[in-house]
């Protein structure tokens, strides 16, 4: 059982650096995002969640005994501006932007099934409340993205067409 526990606290810390990563992608799409209202609001809406994501799996860590890693944390921030460099040079990037928010989305469920599964073994039903809580939360933003891709990709045509707008970004 203990071994449970200490490989859950593992992939908490895992998961706390791919919310921090997340938080600094939505960070940067969000500053970028001009055009599209709609795309922007979300984002730092589910930026908001996200910071508190990071919040609640922190106490989890801290509640058995943990500490976050702050190189995991460092390296996923560090992935995550070269992500947000690579768009400033496609001509595409909401549209490129929005797809690896969607793929970013799906890591993040699957993550989160695993913890719940890992914290059902660990007997540990706080843990698996949170990351149910945070679940609800990440397949609601994979959602919101599929069914606003086609729309979104409409808006960026139309707008790559007019030479007096601005489709990238």
């Amino acid at each position: 059982m203990n071994a449970h526990r200490d490989t859950l606290l593992d992939w908490l810390r895992d998961a706390h650096a791919m919310e921090e990563q997340a938080e600094t992608m939505l960070s940067a799409m969000a500053k970028r995002i001009e055009n599209y209202p709609d795309l922007r609001t979300r984002i730092e809406a589910h930026l908001e969640e996200t910071q508190r994501h990071a919040h609640l799996l922190r106490g989890c860590i801290e509640r058995l005994g943990g500490e976050t890693s702050v190189v995991k944390d460092v390296m996923g921030k560090f992935v995550a501006i070269g992500q947000g460099f690579s768009g400033i040079f496609v001509a595409d990037e909401i549209i490129k932007g929005s797809m690896a928010s969607y793929t970013f989305e799906h890591m993040e469920i699957v993550a989160y099934k695993v913890l719940i599964s890992a914290a059902e073994s660990a007997d540990d039903g706080e843990t698996r409340a949170v990351c149910q809580s945070i679940l609800r939360e990440e397949e609601a933003m994979a959602a919101w993205l599929a069914e606003n891709i086609g729309p979104l990709t409409q808006k960026f045509l139309m707008r790559e067409e007019a030479p007096e707008l601005t489709a990238k970004h």
